[in-house]
């Protein structure tokens, strides 16, 4: 069984360097093999297969990082171009923006190369950095991967893949749910409980405006831009939270009552797209 358990980072100023030039890193060398495909393919229209070590003579800045993070770019890369190809409406592959709202990169577990400690976690080419774990890791662990990201607003976490043997217990399902899609909530359950949505952007909505509305005037590559991207940043982080303590507290309310839920099988993502839901 695989399970990701997300802990706050707090790396020291030489690791906060590091973490930054391997984002840079990443995002280079997804986008630099980007490039050279479609260049290919739009001179010889065929197939490009390129990896990151080729380039290591040309930018030898990339030998600096993690090579296992500058890997998983590539696979990253190749899973775009598998969805593009299975579904082209979830669009062809995009350059990745340094601009972009949040940095990140994965890595894999290598004979120890990423291991936990009481109160902190060894990354390859990082070395040991302080996090917050607050909440134990499961017995007899082994991690896979680690993802680690930075915010807007400057917080880094790390993601951790662990992967555990558990044994399943059955459970007889006595008491049962079924929750149905509501045009005016969120749900609307076999018993006759609805769920409204929060609305939490919708509250946000005149302060975000009037924060963007200053952003927009700021002078690009300015300090107080910067600061103003930040204010931006944690307006839209606040809504983040706000919906995700919502949606944990309202599961959570759930699985304590029933002990199975049925649930339609539709495109939410797609329908909440078009129809602007939970606003």
């Amino acid at each position: 069984m695989n399970k990701a358990y997300k802990f706050r980072l707090y790396p020291n100023a030489e690791q906060m360097n590091l973490l930054t030039r391997t984002f840079g890193c990443v995002r280079f060398i997804y986008n630099k093999m980007l490039g050279d495909k479609i260049d290919y393919y739009h001179e010889t229209g065929k197939k490009l297969s390129n990896t990151p070590a080729q380039y290591k003579e040309e930018f030898p800045w990339l030998k600096e990082v993690d090579s296992l993070a500058l890997a998983n770019a590539q696979l990253h890369l190749q899973a775009a171009y598998r969805n593009f190809f299975r579904s082209p409406k979830s669009g062809f592959p995009k350059f990745k923006s340094k601009h972009r709202h949040q940095d990140s990169y994965t890595t894999n577990n290598q004979k120890g190369s990423i291991r936990m400690e009481e109160g902190r976690i060894k990354l390859p080419k990082i070395g040991f950095v302080k996090l917050k774990q607050h909440r134990p890791v499961p017995k007899d662990y082994a991690i896979k991967s680690a993802t680690v990201s930075k915010t807007p607003k400057g917080k880094y976490f790390v993601s951790v893949l662990f992967e555990y043997e558990e044994v399943i217990q059955p459970v007889k399902a006595e008491n049962v749910v079924g929750l149905d899609f509501s045009m005016k909530e969120l749900f609307v359950s076999s018993d006759g409980v609805t769920a409204a949505y929060p609305r939490y952007y919708r509250q946000s909505m005149e302060q975000l405006q009037k924060e963007q509305r200053r952003l927009s005037k700021c002078r690009i590559g300015s300090k107080n831009r910067n600061k103003q991207r930040i204010r931006v940043a944690r307006l839209h982080e606040k809504v983040s939270h706000q919906r995700k303590d919502f949606l944990h507290k309202l599961s959570r309310q759930i699985t304590n009552v029933y002990d199975a839920v049925c649930i339609e099988d539709l495109n939410m993502q797609g329908m909440s797209q078009s129809l602007n839901f939970g606003k």
